[in-house]
């Protein structure tokens, strides 16, 4: 019975191989593999690689630094606007500087 189930895991296996091969992704992750075994193993190291980037930054780090991509991508629509204060505080200054003597 036992043989039964594993034939059938490696009709199944051979099936998801197949489709593979002709470039679908089988495994969640393992976008461009060639193989089943190949998706794994990218899934695996893409999964570690996130892994180890937390560890580094530290769990706080690591979710400031979500939050701040997700800021750059909201900061295009407002970037003149922005730009305009920067300019006119920068006039400002200026004409500041020409008023004083020494």
């Amino acid at each position: 019975m036992a043989s039964g189930q594993q034939q059938q895991l490696e009709k199944q296996r051979s099936a998801l191989d197949e489709k593979a091969r002709q470039g679908e992704t089988v495994v969640p992750g393992g976008t461009g593999g060639k193989s089943v075994e190949a998706q794994e193993n990218l899934a695996q190291g893409r999964s570690r690689g996130g892994q180890t980037r937390k560890e580094q930054l530290g769990t706080q780090g690591y979710q400031e630094m979500g939050r701040k991509g997700g800021l750059s991508t909201q900061s295009g629509t407002g970037g003149a606007t922005g730009g305009g204060r920067a300019a006119g505080g920068g006039a400002a200054a200026a004409a500041a500087d020409d008023d004083f003597e020494i």
